[in-house]
């Protein structure tokens, strides 16, 4: 299984639908959260019952308030499937997995969920789309091919709204053309291969990104809370977030998926991010690269394209190793070439970590 995403074109009236559906979801969950925490010391009621029993109020009768007419106006959908999202939230809750649910804001993003009551429905090739209740879009890139679907997640990302589905079928594993590579991560290079190659990740926090974010965060604190004008200023603080992100997230996917497609053994170190970003020193930068966001996609497209991912130990000292004889030396950040005193080879340090990381095997 896997998720297929595309920005949608809409004009100015079908981006207001768009914001109404996630507003409506938005009252749905609160008012489904607000409910179950009033009723937690009743303690014969479980999560699904007293949530079966909010659909059943909105339907029979919150709907039929003269106030809240504007949601006979909207996809039911959103609302059984905002009760849903509202339950899971609870089953991860209960399992430790997650905090409480907390109430939704807009600040916290823009999103809904509607799907097919009459199950899958095939969605054709080309730059349009129909979302089961909600109608035909445009979309800015086609979609290749036919899909089968039943579920569709609509999110705004900056200015721009998005679909996704997921598809119940898996890619076809490729045939990589190389073997194993070694890929140190770092912060002056990406990453580096033992094959030699260099990538070097697009930094948009840096130089003028940053500046401007800094700016308008600024100038956000100064104005009065909840007004016109604030509300303009975070709408471009979106903005400029979403871009930063889609920055970032172009690059890891295009190299992770060149990583998947082109070797068949890949290793890189288990790299323990939430202790890296400890150092305040490294936090922002390791922050603004996505270390664990490579990992992760990483980890699920060599599983897609049939490729084999090993975590090195995170202790391994790969950067204070030579890769040519073995001897140990400290390495400190400033330092960017490894000098073996021991049998005088001379390597860039990314480039001499990655080697001793294609050559590690688990100790038995």
């Amino acid at each position: 299984m896997f998720a297929v995403k595309r920005a949608l074109k809409l004009n100015n009236k079908e981006a207001t639908l768009m914001a109404k559906h996630a507003g409506f979801r938005r009252v749905v969950f609160n008012f489904g959260l607000s409910l179950r925490t009033q009723m937690y010391s009743e303690g014969q009621f479980t999560d699904s019952r007293i949530l079966t029993e909010v659909r059943k109020v909105l339907t029979n009768h919150v709907k039929k308030q003269p106030e809240f007419a504007w949601m006979n106006q909207l996809s039911s959908r959103v609302y059984q499937n905002a009760l849903i999202d509202l339950k899971d939230a609870f089953s991860r809750y209960r399992s430790g997995s997650s905090g409480h649910p907390k109430f939704a804001s807009r600040r916290d993003g823009q999103s809904f969920s509607v799907d097919s009551s009459n199950g899958k429905v095939l969605l054709n090739a080309g730059r349009t789309i129909k979302i089961p209740t909600l109608g035909t879009f445009r979309l800015v890139e086609p979609l290749e091919c036919g899909y089968v679907s039943q579920t569709f997640t609509i999110s705004k990302e900056g200015n721009r709204w998005f679909v996704s589905f997921c598809i119940d079928a898996e890619r076809l594993p490729v045939q990589q053309s190389e073997g194993s590579v070694g890929i140190d991560i770092g912060i002056k290079s990406f990453a580096t291969l033992s094959t030699q190659q260099v990538f070097d990740a697009p930094k948009p926090l840096k130089a003028r990104a940053k500046t401007k974010l800094a700016t308008l965060q600024r100038q956000a604190s100064k104005q009065v809370k909840g007004s016109r004008n604030q509300r303009k200023t975070y709408k471009k603080i979106s903005r400029l977030h979403a871009r930063i992100a889609r920055i970032r997230d172009n690059f890891l996917h295009k190299l992770t998926t060149y990583l998947a497609k082109t070797f068949k053994l890949i290793k890189i170190e288990n790299l323990n991010v939430k202790g890296m970003m400890a150092n305040h020193k490294l936090a922002g930068a390791i922050s603004d690269l996505g270390f664990y966001e490579f990992k992760r996609q990483l980890d699920y497209k060599c599983q897609m394209y049939g490729a084999n991912l090993v975590l090195v130990d995170q202790w391994f000292p790969s950067t204070k190793t030579c890769s040519n004889c073995g001897n140990k030396k400290d390495m400190p950040l400033s330092v960017r070439t490894f000098d073996c005193p021991a049998c005088g080879i001379s390597l860039d340090r990314d480039f001499n970590a990655s080697l001793n990381i294609l050559n590690w095997e688990p100790s038995a």
